[in-house]
């Protein structure tokens, strides 16, 4: 039997060995798939906590340190990886430990999810999908940042455009691109795509041909595209911590979010994920009473 479908079938053993290492899954949202229009999907890296026979405890998605509340019946897209291979599963939220010890002896909130009658592997060229749904991966503008207290206007500028385009609430209306807005002193835009979101920082993939913007990068200028339930891409510093080459040879990019000359971006950067969060779980919402 091939060692990818003997791992498919084994793959509660995979789920505690992955809890064995104390490691994590990854979580998103499921979107309504008739009708609405399909934006980008946040992916949230998060620690296993425990596995039982009907239940998989994990640490609740958080926005840069802020738990986000995800109530009991929310549908979520989860998956675990082990190497080079990657399994997709649906579940859904059964309850929420405000307050759960875990291993590491540190109070956390944490969901409870139901236990998946099974999984399915995804290909290499399909990373991010399987037969009954696929993540879209938010699109992020990069570019090297020369001077981080250049950013301070440029974010100030970011949040008062998209709180306008909000309190409008002109779905109509164009956001500007990269060439109509304020930048801070940046070298050459570069593209990338956000796989995952944590505590205080993200994972970027940078495909192979954009990999050079990254050399000798320490500091990032970024516009993370999340309309249509932003209006407008979020702009943010962070800083470079590592890199390493996946199997496509493309470039992996671990960030920390990086607030240092704006401490106040922090709390509008934090109200926009969770403001993500809200509109996507509303507009599943019906479906899933429809259903």
């Amino acid at each position: 039997m091939p060692a990818s479908r003997s791992r498919t079938e084994r793959w509660r053993d995979c789920l505690h060995q992955v809890f064995e290492r104390n490691g994590g899954i990854e979580l998103s949202l499921r979107r309504d798939s008739q009708g609405a229009p399909q934006g980008s999907d946040l992916v949230w890296r998060v620690r296993l906590l425990g596995v039982t026979d009907d239940a998989v405890l994990v640490e609740a998605p958080n926005a840069l340190g802020r738990s986000l509340v995800l109530e009991p019946g929310t549908e979520l897209i989860a998956a675990m990886a082990i190497g080079q291979n990657r399994w997709m599963f649906h579940t859904t939220v059964t309850g929420v430990d405000r307050m759960c010890r875990g291993r590491g002896a540190i109070d956390q909130s944490a969901l409870r999810l139901t236990m998946p009658d099974h999984v399915e592997r995804c290909s290499r060229r399909s990373f991010y999908r399987m037969s009954t749904a696929q993540l879209t991966l938010p699109s992020v503008e990069c570019w090297a940042l020369r001077d981080p207290a250049s950013a301070i206007a440029p974010e100030v500028a970011n949040r008062s455009l998209i709180q306008d385009l909000q309190n409008q609430d002109i779905s109509g209306i164009r956001a500007p691109d990269a060439s109509e807005t304020l930048l801070p002193d940046v070298g050459p835009m570069f593209h990338a795509r956000l796989v995952n979101i944590g505590g205080g920082g993200a994972g970027l993939v940078i495909d192979r041909s954009d990999a050079a913007g990254l050399d000798c990068v320490r500091n990032l200028w970024l516009r993370i595209d999340l309309r249509p339930e932003i209006p407008a891409p979020i702009a943010m510093t962070a800083r470079c911590v590592h890199t390493h080459i996946d199997s496509a040879q493309n470039t992996y990019a671990g960030l920390a979010f990086d607030f240092a000359h704006n401490p106040g971006h922090r709390d509008f950067v934090v109200s926009q994920i969770t403001r993500y969060v809200e509109a996507v779980v509303a507009r599943r919402a019906p479906a899933s009473k429809a259903a």
